[in-house]
């Protein structure tokens, strides 16, 4: 029996196709941008729907290639914050066969910390998943009486829009989205205390494109190298580097890198430097990349 959990981001629509006992037999990712113009308009743009509408008619095809037989396909920020959110995740429901649930916040934590933590080595320190989506930055960790999350309206493509912009940045535009990053961050500690915890004593694992993307311009991969990549620790200091680097340029010079995804080159400052903020503001000198995050922890309920 086949397992597929596919998942309608704000920037990428992703597809992974396990067996019964969650071995991983297909994985796609395309950008889809799904949340253009959402935080502006309060709605998903027609444009939006139908690149993701298409990428799903894609995935069904996939899907019925593996024989598979039971799904869910999950909606985060983009469709949660949207006026038109369940009846675009009524449609891709329709297209794919299978369930759909736009996540809370805290569902789409504890499923990324579920698929982000499993099969990491052992360590002293707690664990603090950081996901830094198109529209949200979700911060999850263990609390006293279990895990703690906040969501935060910090994702890469919602701090271009509203700040950093999509060109070379200038200390103008940098400086507004540093205001948007620490209001976010301040405000996150401040209706969970709990998160305070995690300063200085723990170890951060960053899930989703921008580390991703950031692990593969780091090793200088043209191709996705799924086994390269997955656990691969960055330093704070390769944060700030690409950051800077890429920062002084227009988004289609920072095509020229290798590693670089299309369809990220005009979002990816804004993640790195929410990634920064975030790591400075916790203390933490490295972060671990995992390659498994929300596709495996939808995976994992499906199996329950």
């Amino acid at each position: 029996m086949a397992l597929a959990a596919i998942d309608c981001g704000s920037n990428s629509t992703r597809l992974l196709v396990t067996d019964d006992a969650g071995v991983a037999l297909h994985r796609d990712m395309r950008i889809t941008r799904l949340s253009a113009g959402v935080d502006a308009q309060g709605h998903l743009g027609p444009d939006a729907i139908e690149r993701s509408y298409a990428v799903l008619r894609e995935y069904r095809a996939v899907m019925d290639a593996h024989g598979v037989t039971n799904g869910l396909v999950v909606a985060t920020s983009a469709v949660r914050d949207a006026a038109n959110g369940a009846t675009f995740l009524a449609g891709a429901e329709e297209i794919l066969g299978v369930r759909g649930r736009i996540l809370l916040g805290i569902e789409e934590a504890h499923l990324t910390f579920a698929g982000a933590t499993a099969g990491l080595e052992p360590d002293s320190r707690p664990t603090v998943v950081v996901d830094i989506g198109g529209g949200s930055t979700e911060l999850v960790g263990p609390g006293p009486g279990g895990l703690v999350s906040h969501s935060m309206q910090l994702g890469c493509v919602r701090v271009t829009e509203r700040a950093l912009g999509s060109s070379a940045v200038t200390p103008e535009r940098l400086a507004a989205a540093d205001t948007m990053i620490d209001a976010e961050i301040e405000r996150a500690f401040e209706e969970v205390p709990a998160l305070a915890d995690f300063r200085g004593r723990s170890r951060l694992v960053g899930v989703a494109g921008t580390v991703a993307t950031l692990a593969h311009l780091d090793m200088g991969l043209a191709d996705y190298h799924r086994e390269a990549v997955h656990h691969l620790v960055l330093p704070r200091e390769t944060v700030g580097f690409w950051r800077i680097r890429l920062q002084r340029l227009e988004p289609v010079d920072r095509l020229n890198f290798v590693g670089m995804t299309p369809g990220r080159e005009d979002v990816l400052v804004a993640g790195l430097r929410v990634l920064e903020r975030v790591m400075s503001v916790l203390g933490a000198d490295d972060i671990t990349h995992s390659e498994s995050d929300i596709l495996e922890g939808v995976i994992g309920w499906l199996q329950r």
